[in-house]
């Protein structure tokens, strides 16, 4: 089904809205004040998903996408290849403010801040798809169907130089390109049956200042090569921690944060569920003696009632958010401040309602264009006791 639209404001999640005889339709490909014939892709009870296919009147944002697999029915990675890099960051922008506004209540002016190096070639993290011939690939948007490219635009160029996608591979697996920070490069293959990874892991460093991490090259890091700076500068500004204070690095990693915080304050502990990413911590800080790591599920670890004051908390979630449990437990400690790092702009707003509720504040928010040309980017948020 071939439907003309008046494409309407952006919506979290790398689309538009538009309306069809009353009904909401969330169109991909498009810009805010587009009008576009688009495809219908789904139909769900309440709303429709679309793809622009021709557009009939063009936005002054719009531009040819760098990228020939970017558009209708081709890769799904990319979302907004076809928007100018300082549109994009005005798209991402509206939406932080709006889920801000919408679920938390908060009127923020939130521009969302470029880092350096532009919006291609900026990825150090790439894992790639194996369709049935061997050949990788990405997958199609909301779909298990895959596009081979010959290469990808927004990867680093040693990642895009590493020889995945001249080699087949075992047809249904995952194959992941990896660049670090210090120039170490690994390609790591994952089963097509149980996702496990099918070859030994290899180890790459990673740095932050003067501190070296030795890690798995699957293990979690930040994937644009500016983000970790630009995170630890921002959460030691807003949260200035001083001589003596208790801080808390919650959904720690291998304690990235817990590395900045410590020279400013007092004993650090890091909560981490991951068993590997605790061990990559303790060595790379064995030497700052007052960081401990706590390996467990943070709301478990919390819940123990010996844990009673904190002074500052950083907390950087995965993807849903903290949680009303876990922001409960930490306002119950009643910490002076808050640094909430976040990768999902509604998870954040749902989880600043509730601090605000227990009588904290965002008091202040900065936005980071951490994954250009997607619909992804971090948002930092203060949150200071009332």
């Amino acid at each position: 089904m071939i439907l003309e639209l008046e494409v309407g404001p952006v919506a979290h999640g790398g689309h538009c809205v538009a309306r069809h005889e009353g009904q909401v339709v969330f169109v991909r490909h498009a810009l805010p004040g587009e009008r576009v014939l688009a495809r219908v892709t789904e139909e769900r009870r309440g709303f429709l998903r679309a793809d622009a296919i021709e557009i009939l009147l063009a936005s002054p944002d719009r531009v040819i996408p760098p990228c020939p697999f970017a558009g209708p029915g081709a890769c799904g990675g990319c979302d907004w290849q076809h928007a100018d890099p300082g549109a994009q960051r005005r798209l991402k922008q509206h939406v932080i403010e709006e889920q801000l506004a919408r679920l938390a209540g908060v009127s923020a002016t939130v521009p969302v801040e470029p880092l350096p190096g532009g919006p291609l070639g900026w990825r150090t993290r790439v894992q790639y798809a194996v369709g049935r011939d061997g050949r990788p690939g990405f997958h199609r948007h909301r779909s298990s169907g895959i596009v081979p490219v010959d290469r990808c635009r927004i990867a680093h160029p040693a990642v895009q130089a590493l020889p995945v996608l001249r080699e087949n591979w075992p047809p249904g697996s995952s194959v992941e390109a990896v660049r670090s920070s210090v120039g170490d490069t690994a390609v790591i293959t994952r089963d097509s049956r149980t996702g496990g990874i099918a070859s030994p892991v290899p180890k790459v460093r990673e740095t932050v200042g003067d501190r070296t991490w030795n890690l798995d090259a699957s293990g979690f890091w930040q994937v644009h090569p500016h983000a970790v700076t630009a995170f630890t500068e921002t959460v030691l500004d807003m949260l200035r921690p001083a001589e003596g204070e208790r801080a808390w690095d919650l959904y720690g990693g291998a304690g990235v944060f817990a590395a900045a915080l410590a020279p400013h304050c007092g004993p650090v502990t890091v909560v981490e569920a991951d068993r590997r990413a605790v061990a990559t911590g303790q060595r790379a800080l064995r030497d700052l003696s007052n960081v401990r790591f706590a390996r467990g599920d943070v709301a478990a670890v919390l819940a123990n009632p010996n844990w009673r004051g904190v002074d500052v908390v950083v907390l950087d979630p995965p993807r849903a958010g903290a949680g009303r449990a876990v922001v409960e437990k930490i306002v119950a400690r009643s910490p002076r401040a808050v640094a909430y790092v976040a990768c999902d702009p509604a998870a954040v707003a749902r989880d600043v309602r509730t601090f605000r509720d227990h009588g904290y504040d965002l008091t202040g928010v900065r936005a980071f264009d951490s994954f250009p040309m997607t619909h992804h980017f971090e948002t930092i948020g203060l949150l200071e006791r009332r």
